[in-house]
């Protein structure tokens, strides 16, 4: 594997946001990047966490009603959800439809938007056991360089000493 990453026409590795192209060999601090990263979606998801408080303090004073309240929270626990298995399945699997691919077209972008808290919490959970998409990526880059060691590979023999095969009868 080594020896056709060094080839400049072998496939290159796709890199991942924060790692660059470290993780196809864990170089250059990958393993304190990754805790690095882990520790900061925690803090971040912390920090949201008490954002929503704050709101769910806000509407507290405003007495909006216990309905409000707990319509809220639901909300905010669904989409936590949702938005959290999204995620985590993305780091899998591509994405089937291709909307999905594209992040400005996402038609669950405020899905996503209001459960911040999960994205955050699969990032990091993501994070303590691989770089988030690492196993993916590995996956796919593993099948291009077989597919290109299979077109490089040069035949033995001469093809033009071989014997004819025998006409097949129809």
């Amino acid at each position: 594997m080594v020896a056709a990453t060094r080839d400049p026409h072998a496939p290159q590795p796709e890199p991942i946001r924060f790692y660059g192209t470290t993780w196809l060999d864990h170089s250059g601090g990958y393993a304190a990047r990754r805790a690095g990263l882990a520790l900061g979606a925690f803090a971040a998801a912390t920090a949201g966490l008490f954002v929503l408080r704050f709101a769910y303090e806000g509407l507290a004073i405003a007495q909006v009603g216990s309905l409000v309240n707990l319509l809220l929270v639901l909300a905010f626990a669904l989409c936590t959800s949702l938005a959290f298995t999204r995620t985590w399945t993305s780091y899998t699997r591509r994405p089937e439809r291709p909307a999905e691919a594209s992040p400005g077209a996402s038609p669950t972008q405020g899905l996503k938007l209001i459960g911040f808290l999960g994205i955050l919490l699969a990032y990091g959970l993501r994070s303590l056991i691989e770089a988030p998409g690492e196993k993916l990526l590995r996956a796919e880059h593993e099948q291009a360089l077989a597919r290109y060691t299979r077109r490089r590979t040069t035949r033995t023999g001469n093809p033009a000493a071989r014997r004819p095969r025998p006409k097949r009868k129809r």
